[in-house]
């Protein structure tokens, strides 16, 4: 039941019932309300803000999954991309340089290549864009995929003449590796180990037991076999023909002699320790003209494909020289 409320007329010296004009009880009503949108409107905003809703924490999980799933996709591009420049720079200066043939410039291997880089094009893109980036780069590796391998066909009718050039190539590793844990240092720019400086390196280090034998990598005839006083030892060059020559280097012991025609994998020395060096091992070098090669290029027979791209990755480490 509504209590009815009075109030003291000093006028009329009188109690009466006190009548609350429509106007105010609107207003009071009208007060109420706002008061309740206004603290309704702070709690819905607090609650978007900081609590998800079942779809929205499906949507958020969604939207992480894509990531990992876009950081994966980007991953394996950047890994195509590395394995295909391999390529390239094997088949020019290896494949097509034995032929010599002359090497196919970038634009004949993707003709969409523009000249910023793909792969950091696709990195700056937005989540919304990433997918269509990806796609493209896939598309323009496999246009230089299409191109290399033309090239190997190429390649393939010329090796049909070139069995004496095969046989002159370097071709296997000079000393026995299978488990691939010979190889110490590669070429290129390494720390000295007696300088401690940066210098060039000009071949492969192979770490070896004293007395394991050295194979010669293709066919040839033997130029020096000796020590010549010039830091590497005991060691032997060996002239394939074809402007390609190769040099092994400390030997602890030279069975090759000056003038000794070699087939390829045979021993014509043993590991040793002679000459600028820091312990037993081989330093072995490709030579074409006066250019120095990188020997990893040329380790394609007596390797497998998933055998190669491990040996790349050793070669590839910045550590310190041997010699």
């Amino acid at each position: 039941m509504k209590k009815i409320k009075y109030y003291y007329n000093t006028q009329t010296l009188r109690y009466e019932k006190q009548v609350v004009p429509f106007r105010e009880t609107l207003l009071k009503i009208l007060a109420f309300l706002s008061a309740a949108i206004v603290t309704g409107a702070i709690i819905v905003s607090i609650a978007f803000r900081f609590i998800d809703s079942p779809k929205e924490k499906l949507l958020r999980a969604q939207l992480e999954s894509a990531q990992e799933e876009i950081k994966l996709y980007s991953s394996r591009v950047m890994d195509l991309d590395e394995r295909m420049k391999m390529l390239e720079t094997r088949d020019n200066e290896v494949y097509r340089s034995v032929f010599e043939a002359a090497p196919i410039p970038d634009g004949a291997r993707a003709r969409q290549i523009e000249k910023k880089k793909e792969l950091q094009v696709v990195a700056g893109l937005g989540n919304n864009e990433i997918a269509a980036g990806i796609n493209k780069t896939l598309d323009i590796l496999n246009n230089r995929i299409l191109n290399q391998e033309k090239s190997y066909k190429e390649i393939e009718g010329m090796i049909r003449n070139k069995e004496k050039l095969l046989a002159s190539t370097p071709a296997i590793q000079p000393i026995s590796n299978k488990n691939l844990n010979r190889l110490t240092s590669g070429f290129g720019y390494r720390i000295d180990p007696l300088y401690k400086t940066v210098k060039f390196h000009a071949g492969l280090d192979f770490t070896a037991p004293q007395g394991s034998p050295i194979y010669a990598t293709a066919d040839g005839i033997v130029r020096t076999a000796g020590n010549l006083g010039n830091g590497y030892g005991n060691h032997v060059i060996i002239s394939h023909g074809y402007s390609y020559s190769t040099l092994y280097g400390h030997m602890y012991r030279v069975k090759a002699k000056n003038g000794q025609r070699i087939k390829r994998g045979e021993v014509i020395g043993y590991v040793g320790n002679t000459g600028k060096s820091t312990g037993p091992h081989l330093h072995y070098e490709v030579i074409k003209g006066t250019k120095h090669l990188n020997p990893i290029y040329f380790f394609y027979n007596d390797l497998t494909s998933a055998q190669y791209q491990e040996i790349l990755k050793l070669a590839a480490s910045r550590n310190q020289s041997s010699d």
